[in-house]
């Protein structure tokens, strides 16, 4: 248990402080607790932190430490006034702090100095946080780093307590105890310096880390459809302050709390809601901005809401209490009138703490309310259009030299660094324009290498900062400072224009092609020089052929006209005197050595050696928490890159990573030294693990294994919001462990996991696409950059990525995988034959209206699950993973039933087949099932059957009868017929009153047929009936785009008090969870529009049109059921739909809610197959790769039963919307430790459940079914059951 030390001081008036200081459990973390007892009025503390040696006062942080003080009121607590603080930094030796009375300004000192309050963090954690044998384990290390020396007790003792500071410091960086055991048991001297192996052995294959510590997470969350996802606290605002009016809004989040802050616009005044989950007393500290949003200004008297006052250059302001009976939180309303500022800063006092952002204070910039000047919408993606505009007007000074660039990048990045992302994407975007030579480098000015080294400094200092401060922004500054050398002050640059005179006169060659590079390198030195002197020296090696210079210059991408094209030309070739070659090759290396150091921030050699080089002080690895043995990692690292010895070389790289990656998490010195270190080490993974791949055997897995792993370990540390990434990489790990030469279940899984891993990255890169290329063509056509080098822009910056890598991997290794599982390379989700004319389309939903007037067989590079087939067509092919109980896929078998055409419907996982197919658009092909697969062949005179049957098909209609009202707005279960709600609802009852016991079926209710007419001729709504009308009549005449105007016009209906009332009988009747309040009944009426609304949406529509259907005769009623929270959902077909077999029942299964599964949600669904003969032996055909899992608290959902949903000859199910009244929670799926697939015991028993229960079903029904259900705690819940077409 913790210790406590306590201090009571006694004050004026009778007051008495008392203050305790107690180690918290964690071992790393100090709590000191102020109270201040017998006192009236509210005190502040007035507070620093004092350092070992330094008598300064310090303000503390978990980045870096600056020197100042805080000021903290007491918050009252009983009969006392209280101030909790907590230390994470074991450097702080003390507390000192004086009192100031608030009400009065004055200050309470003791004896005229401060007080001061000691923290003995030794006597407050070791004995008892850190085990003894860990202590001297670490003693050990420290005595055997200083040489292993004859010490003396008292010396022992130094090194004791030395080895405490340092596993204090270790644990205050958020290492556990487990993992310094771990470290502390395998000798680093054996880590760093043992000869790797040469050859894979049977474990090697076997490598695991604790990746969870690797977790990143600093932008919000990211929904399906790519927008970034509302709040509960969002919501709950944008309700108190009504949504018309907000024009803007920003949300923090920092550790368990949230912020959001909506801009509105109210009659022309600018008003700010600042919201917060806090608890308790809460106050902002705030102030304005009026130039820029860096900015902090006093806010102007008439603008502070109530219970503020002015402290110091800022405004402090109580936040206010809101409350329900589901949420509460605490807001602020601040009018800024129209006083024209461009932004507020703030931080945030509660509880005893200061919260900011991550180090920074929270700052928002406000849009003006009748212009958007700041942002250009291109292509619907934000840009910052000011500062890209700004680029292009100075590009004409940035082209005279380097020095003008990078000082004029240093101050837009400065201006812009507080402007959200598309500050620093812009700059990333027009520092990559040049280094890869679109703009000019240099125009007619001479400017001294020093000159550039100071202003590429400056530069990189600036990114440093940004880095440290905005972590999330860490991802684009990495990649702009991989596009940048490193820069330095004093001699740096200066070292570049003497050296080369010291090799021209050691070497003798004053003239020719040396010449001309001097003069150059004098008047300006660029990243091209590095690239010349590798040239000479591959030259000189070569025994000075010429070619090899060429050579090396080509491939770099330095031309002969280039070099003639510098200010100062370079036209002659090298030249050198034979016996000066060894003479050469030491003074052209040392020199690389200077270039690289100035112009290279991604070289290795150049990283590693600024990393350790003796003037930058050798305190950044105690001070970082880094072993003083990663120097010898990073020396060994040179030697193998030197060596080529690529096999142990890659995993030492990442080794490196590894060790790196807490301090650059939360660097406390020298973070652009490490940064530089760990994108050099990035960039020489990503070259070693490409030659290595030239060499590789796919048809060894172990192989394969290995080297995912270590690809995976880099791109977890590599990447910004890595959650997904983390999980992949955790059950990759589980994959390696499980693996069994010629396992079919095995490489199952393992096609599993790397199909998500595919559908990552794939999202990744839409995500760079999305977040990079709008201001990159924006830019580019503005500084005139060839199109082809606009168009490919964000191409070349994935591909330059760790993501590139492990596509290359998967890729090469699916086809050893798929023959492992006896998969081919097509997956038959609808089986027929097809003949027709092919098609390329890029997404299925861009084509889904169309009308083919031939057959048609369409390759579509993206299919969701939600589409239509269009009409005429009588194929489909995508490379997309598509559920098998998907829409898309349904419809594809459902047509046969009803004699539309017949619809081959597939997925290819075979790249070259894909393309040799897309090579021949335009012409007739043939397509045949075959129990392997597809076999596919130019169209011919055999196709005749297949061709007579698509022309004979021609669709009839179906008639869907209308229904009335019966009188009510919402029935019970018990009140269920055919007429009055849809097959839905009517199967629900049919369940209740005959399953067995053991299944489940949730508590329901309906609103009946009619009741959305009945509500539209309300006279409430008859502005809403009129304009509903007027749409319907040109949606009639073919406009598709009055389908979305009526959706709108039906969100708009209000309802009659009866339905409300109603409503809330039958929902309490059947004991279903729904809150009666305001804010409950607007969350229903609002589900149920939606889903009344559904009846027009696009596909629907077009699949009544298709069918014949009399769309006006399409009744919707409303199934409501209590919402399952089950841990799993599932779909059965009782008939396998994909084989055909009716002695197969084929199910899929999900983690959470199974709008997962239905919805168009990427990846697959978990898949087995039962004998209906032997319901206890299920197998397992394919895994899950669905990434997302969906997870709501109790509630109701509103389901769509239509009258049209399961007609005979038509498969309606699934065109209309259902809607959970509370919105599910997105929640990113960790297989790892999944036990529906660790634990067959387990999975058998509940899949043999679930099989039984749609046997059963059948069985009642006496036809199949097409079944959904949850799964919740062991019991098996049927919320849906219908014919199986």
């Amino acid at each position: 248990m913790a210790t406590s030390k306590a201090q009571q001081f006694q004050l004026i008036e009778g007051m008495e402080l008392q203050i305790t200081v107690t180690g918290l459990p964690n071992g790393s973390s100090v709590r000191a607790e102020f109270h201040l007892k017998n006192c009236t009025r509210t005190w502040i503390l007035h507070w620093g932190c004092i350092y070992q040696g330094n008598n300064n006062w310090f303000v503390p942080s978990e980045h870096s430490s600056k020197q100042g003080a805080l000021q903290t009121p007491f918050v009252k607590s009983g009969n006392a006034y209280v101030v909790i603080l907590e230390l994470r930094d074991p450097r702080v030796r003390a507390i000192e702090f004086v009192l100031k009375d608030g009400s009065h300004n004055r200050w309470l000192k003791q004896h005229n100095g401060n007080f001061r309050v000691e923290i003995p963090w030794n006597d407050l954690h070791v004995h008892h946080q850190i085990p003894k044998n860990l202590i001297e384990r670490r003693a050990h290390k420290i005595w055997d780093r200083k040489g292993r020396p004859q010490s003396s007790a008292r010396e022992q003792q130094i090194d004791y307590d030395n080895a405490v500071r340092e596993l204090q410091t270790e644990l205050a960086r958020g290492l556990s105890l487990d993992d310094l055991q771990a470290n502390s048991t395998v000798p680093v001297e054996k880590e760093v310096t043992s000869e790797p192996h040469q050859t894979m052995n049977n474990q090697s294959y076997r490598r695991k880390h604790d990746v969870q510590k690797w977790l990143q997470k600093y932008a919000e969350p990211i929904n399906r459809n790519g927008s970034v996802q509302s709040s509960t606290l969002v919501e709950l605002s944008k309700r108190s302050v009504g949504q018309e009016n907000v024009i803007s809004q920003k949300s923090f989040h920092v550790r368990n709390y949230e912020i959001t802050v909506l801009q509105r616009n109210v009659k022309g005044d600018c008003r700010l809601w600042v919201a917060t989950n806090m608890a308790g007393p809460t106050v902002l500290h705030w102030g304005v901005a009026k130039s820029s949003a860096g900015e902090w200004l006093i806010p102007p008297p008439d603008v502070l809401p109530d219970k503020s006052k002015f402290v110091h250059g800022a405004c402090q302001t109580h936040f206010n209490d809101m409350s329900s009976r589901e949420h509460s939180y605490q807001f602020i309303d601040i009018n800024l009138k129209r006083g024209g500022f461009v932004g507020i800063q703030f931080v945030i006092w509660s509880g005893g703490y200061w919260l900011n952002n991550n180090g920074a204070n929270f700052i928002v910039n406000l849009k003006s309310a009748d212009s958007t000047s700041d942002k250009l919408d291109v292509d619907g993606k934000y840009i910052l259009k000011w500062l890209l505009d700004e680029i292009s007007e100075r590009e004409i000074e940035a082209e005279r030299s380097l020095m003008h660039r990078f000082n004029i990048a240093t101050e837009l990045t400065d201006r812009c660094k507080d402007e959200g992302e598309g500050g620093c994407i812009g700059i990333m975007v027009w520092m990559r324009f040049m280094a890869t030579r679109h703009l000019t480098w240099n125009k007619n000015y001479n400017v001294k290498p020093r000159e550039i080294s100071e202003a590429l400094e400056r530069f990189t200092n600036l990114m440093e900062k940004i880095y440290l401060q905005q972590p999330n922004k860490r991802e684009i500054v990495r990649l702009t400072m991989a596009l940048v050398g490193r820069g330095g002050q004093g001699d740096v640059g200066q070292r570049i224009r003497d050296e080369i005179l010291v090799i021209q006169r050691n070497n003798h060659c004053k003239s020719g092609m040396m010449e001309e590079w001097h003069q150059k390198l004098h008047n300006n030195s660029s990243a091209d020089d590095v690239i010349i002197c590798e040239a000479l020296l591959n030259y000189v090696r070569s025994d000075f052929r010429i070619d090899a210079y060429w050579q090396t210059l080509k491939t770099n991408g330095i031309t002969k006209e280039r070099l003639a094209s510098y200010d100062r030309p370079i036209v002659s070739e090298p030249r050198f005197r034979s016996d000066a070659k060894e003479g050469l090759i030491r003074d052209l290396t040392m020199y690389l050595k200077t270039l690289k150091a100035v112009h290279s921030g991604a070289d290795l050699e150049s990283a590693i050696d600024t990393f350790l080089s003796p003037s930058k002080g050798h305190h950044v690895f105690a001070v970082n928490g880094l072993s003083p043995k990663f120097q010898d990692l990073l020396n060994l690292i040179k030697r193998l890159v030197r060596e080529e010895n690529t096999e142990p070389l890659i995993e030492k790289l990442v080794d490196a990573r590894i060790q790196l990656h807490p301090a650059l998490r939360a660097p406390r010195t020298r973070a652009k030294d490490l940064l530089f270190l760990d994108i050099a080490l990035e960039s020489c993974f990503k070259t070693t693990i490409e030659k290595r791949l030239i060499s590789l055997n796919f048809n060894n897995p172990p192989e394969i294994i290995f080297l995912i792993c270590v690809v995976l370990d880099n791109l977890c540390l590599s990447t910004v919001n890595n959650e997904e990434i983390i999980f992949c990489t955790k059950d990759w790990y589980r994959i390696s462990e499980a693996y069994k030469p010629h396992d079919v279940q095995w490489a199952l899984q393992t096609k599993a996991v790397l199909d998500r891993l595919q559908l990552v990255l794939a999202d990744r890169c839409q995500h760079y696409f999305t977040l990079i290329q709008p201001s990159a063509k924006y830019l580019g056509q503005l500084l005139r950059i060839d199109k082809h080098g606009i168009d490919v822009f964000t191409e070349e910056v994935i591909r330059s990525g760790p993501g590139a890598v492990l596509s290359t991997l998967i890729n090469r290794f699916d086809p050893s995988l798929r023959k492992i599982a006896n998969l081919g390379c097509w997956q038959v989700i609808s089986s027929a034959d097809a003949y027709g004319f092919l098609v390329c389309v890029n997404e299925l939903i861009v084509v889904q209206n169309k009308v083919y007037s031939k057959p048609t067989v369409i390759i579509a590079s993206k299919v969701t699950g939600e589409e239509e087939i269009p009409a005429g067509v009588v194929a489909v092919l995508t490379p997309s993973m598509i559920d098998v109980l998907s829409h898309v896929s349904i419809r594809a078998r459902n047509s046969k039933a009803f004699r539309l055409m017949q619809i081959c419907f597939a997925t290819c996982f075979d790249q070259n087949v894909l393309r040799n197919l897309r090579s021949k658009e335009g012409r007739a092909i043939s397509i045949h099932t075959k129990s392997t697969g597809l076999v596919i062949s130019d169209g011919n005179n055999s196709d005749v059957y297949v061709r007579h049957v698509y022309i004979s098909s021609v669709p009839r209609g179906v008639i869907s009868k209308g229904k009335k009202f019966c009188g009510h707005y919402v029935i019970s279960s018990k009140e269920f017929t055919d007429e009055k709600v849809g097959s839905k609802s009517y199967n629900i009852k049919f369940l209740r009153e005959r399953v067995p016991s053991w299944i489940k079926i949730p508590t329901s209710a309906a609103l009946p047929f009619g009741t959305f007419e009945n509500v539209l001729s309300d006279d409430s709504n008859k502005d809403v009936a009129r304009r509903i009308s007027t749409l319907k009549d040109s949606l009639n005449r073919g406009d598709l785009t009055k389908l979305k105007a009526i959706q709108e016009a039906i969100l708009q209906m209000c309802a009659p008090m009866a339905l409300r009332n109603e409503l809330m009988t039958k929902l309490r009747s059947e004991r279903m969870p729904y809150l009666g309040d305001e804010s409950g009944w607007n969350q229903s009426w609002v589900a149920i529009k939606k889903v009344w609304a559904s009846k027009w949406n696009e596909r629907a529509y077009v699949s009544c049109k298709k069918t014949k259907l009399d769309h006006d005769e399409v009744c919707m009623a409303v199934l409501i059921q209590e919402v399952i929270c089950g841990d799993y959902a599932f779909v059965i077909h009782t008939n396998n739909p994909v084989s055909g077999d009716s002695s197969e029942i084929y199910t899929e299964i999900v983690k959470g809610l199974g709008e997962t599964l239905v919805g168009a949600y990427p990846g697959r669904a978990m898949s087995f197959i039962t004998k209906k003969t032997n319901l206890k032996s299920p197998t397992v055909i394919s895994y899950p790769s669905k990434r997302i899992g969906l997870y709501s608290k109790p509630s109701i959902i509103f389901r769509s039963d239509s009258n049209n949903e399961d007609l005979e000859g038509n498969a309606g199910a699934g065109l209309y919307d259902s809607v959970i009244m509370d919105e599910a929670e997105e929640v990113v799926v960790d297989y790892s430790r999944e036990p529906l697939i660790m634990d067959k015991s387990f999975q058998v028993r509940l899949f043999s459940a679930i099989a039984e229960a749609g046997n059963v079903i059948e069985t009642l029904y006496g036809c199949p079914q097409d079944i959904e259900g949850v799964v919740k705690g062991g019991h098996i819940y049927i919320v849906q059951a219908r014919p199986q077409v």
